[in-house]
């Protein structure tokens, strides 16, 4: 029989997808699964997005241009605008969603065996995008006692050697919740300036801040637009995960032509996600600001209730919508996968994404998940309070 690749061996699973065959199953047995497992918002999606599809009148769904619409750029191009982040349409190169952005940005900016720094925890799949390109992940850790504040600078500079191609960060973060202040972004751009490498940023939750702080992008600090590579989506920022439509934002015109290689190679993104993200760029101000104050409400709600639970120790996310908690208990995926399959309080368990799949490094998060706060108020209490009793129940047989 013939073998599959080292690299499809490599390549992980996903620490927020592969318990589903395990939810799946308690589903079918009648079973009420609370998913805190994925960051899948039951926020609606704009109507004014949604209208814009069923009214398109479409004769013939057609390959759009393979870096996105001009159309559909340029309205981008204002709003990033109107968010201080000054860029033109021909900065920007649509995708297949921000996934497919980071894939292109690794292919454009990076050979086989070349690094790139990544504090931990980070976004899962940024491990499986490495393997795929043959680029390799160089974490550096970031402590839950610090709320995942960036590490130090030093530690950074420790790290890179000729290998080393770009840093990469997500801020707002996944899935920490940290968001980077703007002396943190300005001691990155020192470090990448100093030694010549790309600073990635994935923005994609941009709008999602609390408690009055305020995102700074990478593509508004002087000095690094050769630098500076902005990864984003419209999945989370108006709740329209399943338009998968990205794109990368850089004014480096050598990685924009590279990129737009790849985006060749693949013929288009997808017609009517592009058809709905340029509509959704019309929606009003006060649906964020309504979504912000309900992501709010939803943090405090979660923190509260996981603070009640002994042992239970949980970073209090700024940004995005995602904590991380750490459990009293020695693994988490077995915890998570017993849960599901064994523990019910009420008919009623809860689905959490082991955070070890957040770390690169082998050994660390195994006791801590991320959760995603993306249910709502009374979802939330009730899957805290499940988490409570499943706690005691499985130390109790431990």
């Amino acid at each position: 029989m013939p073998n599959i690749s080292k690299k499809g061996v490599a390549m992980p699973l996903s620490p927020i997808r592969k318990l589903v065959p395990y939810a799946e199953k308690a589903k079918k047995e009648g079973v009420k699964v609370f998913h805190l497992n994925i960051g899948q918002p039951d926020i609606k999606t704009p109507k004014i997005a949604l209208n814009a599809i069923k009214n398109s009148n479409l004769d013939v769904l057609k390959y759009s241009r393979s870096e996105g619409s001009e159309t559909y750029r340029r309205k981008l191009s204002q709003y990033y605008r109107k968010n201080d982040i000054e860029i033109d349409a021909d900065n920007i190169i649509i995708t297949t969603g921000g996934s497919e952005a980071l894939l292109f940005t690794f292919g454009s900016i990076m050979d086989l065996g070349d690094e790139v720094i990544i504090p931990e925890p980070f976004y899962a799949n940024y491990n499986g995008f490495s393997i795929a390109q043959g680029v390799t992940v160089i974490p550096i850790l970031s402590e839950i006692d610090s709320n995942f504040s960036l590490p130090s600078i030093s530690d950074f500079e420790a790290l890179i050697t000729p290998k080393t191609k770009a840093i990469l960060i997500c801020n707002p973060g996944n899935p920490t919740g940290y968001l980077y202040s703007k002396d943190e972004i300005r001691e990155l751009a020192i470090l990448v300036k100093k030694h010549d490498l790309f600073l990635i940023a994935d923005e994609v939750y941009r709008e999602f801040t609390y408690d009055g702080l305020e995102h700074f992008s990478i593509m508004q600090q002087e000095g690094i637009e050769s630098n500076a590579i902005i990864i984003d989506s419209v999945s989370k920022r108006y709740s329209m995960c399943g338009a998968r439509i990205g794109c990368i934002v850089t004014r480096n015109k050598s990685v924009l032509n590279t990129a737009l290689k790849f985006a060749q190679a693949r013929l288009s993104p997808p017609t009517y996600g592009l058809i709905a993200s340029e509509a959704a760029l019309e929606t009003p101000t006060n649906y964020f600001n309504e979504v912000i104050n309900e992501y709010v409400e939803r943090r405090n709600i979660l923190v509260e209730e996981l603070n009640k639970i002994d042992g239970v120790i949980v970073a209090i996310p700024n940004g995005a919508f995602y904590c991380i908690a750490e459990l009293p208990v020695s693994d988490t995926d077995n915890f998570a996968q017993w849960m599901l399959e064994k523990f019910r309080l009420n008919n009623q368990t809860i689905m959490v994404a082991p955070a070890a799949g957040f770390y690169s490094t082998k050994g660390l998060g195994k006791n801590q998940v991320r959760i995603a706060y993306v249910l709502n108020k009374e979802d939330l209490k009730t899957s805290a309070a499940i988490l409570k009793a499943a706690i005691t129940e499985y130390n109790s047989q431990c």
